[in-house]
């Protein structure tokens, strides 16, 4: 437990007990410790606990958290020396151990039970005592473990060495998987025991020189360990170590395998990757939760994303692309579950959809051909059939000479094109504030002169605005949506249209696709892992209430077939009309 002192200019100073960290000090009143002042952030830091004492995080407040007369992002360990200020507030740790609690008969402790409490604090009335539950697991070196700080730069501390009597070396009887996790939990227990905040700026180092630091400090702990098995092989321990503290853990392994296209992260000792398209276990571990807390952190930090008990999802990207979804607990039952989309290293050509079976030429070119003729397109599929890969695709046959803007929940997109500009949606911060949608940004794209706008994905209210941007001078423009067919993307759009809030009839809202969207690419995964288009539609008008539409080419019985309908823009195409009508169909090849 910590005791903190509590004074301000023309207020009587006070005392709060906290028994249980970590605790939250704002001017919120469900915070541990409340400061009730407009100026003090709804929640403006936290106090952590740490291997020896508590530290304190900054929650990213405007005015800041000062420590000893220079602001901080985290300072620890905490002594009764140390003067916190938040906004006019000055705070001191003046105890720290409990004692236990059945030699305090129901009453609050007194100062002669409460070690490294002055005699002159023993006067200061007692405001608050309160009960919070302590959150398990081992200790890690992120900003924020148990509780999450938006926008806080991670630490990078200046290293020091404990004594090495401070925490027991594991047992060596588990297995050998086991006892080398046990080991990384200790070491990294350790390196955060050499953590001194106070002795440098941490955000001034750079994210390389903490990896040299860090590897130093380790090698340096594990050379005065002699407990160390045999059968673990020191230098992988330090740099699965290594890559917990300061990267992604084991998932820096599986991010270094060009074989691996998404990573899944169950819980802390369940990992799961797909391969070729199939999914299979690995013998990977976070050597704990807090470790899988602390690699979110990481992640969604840099980009300003947050990640915490009232808002216990996000969606990220990490520095090469690849998108991030995470949830944790009380959501995510098992533990925090992360999953990775890998960016593919190699950007995939028109010429590898055709190796790889995921077309046939004459649907290449002819998609080539929508794209150069401004015809607005919608790529349709499930989750994970490679409906952005095949945007990615498609929109670099934009002539050199368009400005684009493209339009993502989670920057993914990379397109080869000199004028674009690359628009990326925002959550809501700590206080909820801040929030910006896709449609907010599709909005604002129609005042950036574009030629084209690119929707990563169309999800809600934002269809209705995207339709009405290819309906006034936008042709050409591009976008995915979640549909098993053609005929459930118009039903889809429907549904997001009225998701806007506008009360239009149903008749309009289909009137205003037909005239929109002018070819539909279906996009699906097989059975083996394949991923390939499936159908190419084109979008012809209304009769009445009812959408029409006629499909050009398709996937069936293991060809690409032409359908024999010939599209209402032929003469612009510059194809022949054998294209779609007497080709003969195309083998398919191995799936991609």
């Amino acid at each position: 437990m910590i005791i903190l002192t509590i004074e301000a200019d023309g207020l009587p100073s006070r005392r709060v007990i906290v028994p249980r960290l970590p605790c939250r000090i704002g001017r919120r009143k469900d915070n541990e410790v409340v400061l009730d002042s407009w100026r003090v952030a709804r929640v403006h830091a936290e106090i952590h606990r740490m291997a020896r004492g508590c530290r304190l995080v900054d929650a990213g407040a405007l005015s800041g958290t000062w420590v000893n007369g220079e602001r901080i992002v985290e300072f620890g360990p905490l002594e009764a020396i140390d003067e916190i200020v938040i906004s006019g507030f000055r705070l001191r740790v003046v105890a720290g151990a409990m004692p236990p609690e059945d030699t305090l008969d129901g009453r609050l402790p007194g100062p002669a039970e409460m070690p490294g409490m002055a005699p002159a604090d023993a006067g200061i009335p007692v405001e608050a005592v309160i009960r919070i539950p302590v959150v398990q697991g081992a200790i890690d070196t992120a900003p924020m473990s148990e509780e999450s700080v938006p926008n806080a730069s991670p630490p990078n501390p200046v290293l020091r060495l404990p004594p090495a009597t401070d925490l027991a070396p594991p047992d060596s009887a588990p297995s050998e998987r086991e006892s080398a996790r046990a080991w990384r939990v200790l070491l990294h227990q350790r390196l955060l025991q050499t953590i001194d905040l106070r002795r440098k700026d941490v955000r001034q180092l750079s994210a390389e020189q903490l990896r040299v630091d860090a590897r130093a400090l380790l090698e340096e702990i594990l050379q005065r360990e002699p407990a160390l098995p045999a059968a673990i092989d020191a230098e992988r321990l330090v740099a699965d170590t290594l890559d917990e503290v300061v990267g992604l853990g084991p998932l820096e392994r599986l991010m270094a395998d060009g074989a691996v296209s998404e990573i899944m992260v169950n819980s802390a000792s369940e990992i799961f990757v797909e391969r070729a398209g199939r999914l299979e276990a690995t013998t990977l571990a976070f050597s704990s939760e807090a470790a899988v807390r602390a690699v979110i952190e990481r992640i969604v930090a840099p980009i300003g994303r947050r990640i915490d008990e009232s808002s216990p999802m996000v969606d990220a990207r990490l520095p090469d692309g690849s998108r991030v979804n995470a949830v944790i607990p009380p959501l995510a039952v098992k533990g925090s579950a992360i999953t990775i989309r890998r960016f593919g290293r190699q950007r995939l050509r028109p010429d590898d959809l055709v190796r790889l079976g995921s077309a046939d030429q004459r649907m290449v070119s002819f998609l080539r051909q929508c794209i150069v003729l401004r015809r607005n397109l919608v790529i349709a599929g499930g989750t994970g059939s490679g409906k952005t890969t095949l945007l990615n695709v498609l929109a670099n046959f934009i002539p050199a000479g368009e400005r684009l803007v493209t339009i993502e929940d989670a920057a993914e997109l990379a397109l080869v094109h000199a004028n674009q500009v690359r628009l990326e949606a925002r959550p809501a911060n700590s206080e909820g504030r801040g929030h910006v949608a896709i449609r907010d940004l599709v909005r604002n794209a129609l005042r950036m002169r574009p030629d084209r706008i690119i929707v990563g994905e169309c999800r809600g209210g934002e269809a209705l605005d995207m339709l009405q941007a290819m309906n006034t001078g936008h042709d050409g423009s591009l976008t995915t949506v979640h549909a098993n067919s053609a005929r459930d993307v118009v039903a889809r759009l429907e549904t997001m249209v009225l998701m806007s809030g506008m009360d239009l009839p149903v008749s309009t809202i289909r009137e205003q696709i037909a005239s929109a969207i002018s070819i539909i690419v279906q996009q699906a995964r097989g059975a083996d892992g394949s991923r390939r288009i499936i159908e190419i539609t084109e979008v012809t008008g209304t009769e009445g209430a009812r959408v029409l539409m006629q499909p050009l080419f398709r996937w069936r019985q293991g060809v690409f077939e032409a359908c024999g309908n010939v599209p209402q823009f032929l003469e612009r195409l510059g194809l022949p009309p054998g294209a779609f009508l007497d080709a003969p169909p195309t083998l398919a090849g191995a799936g991609s």
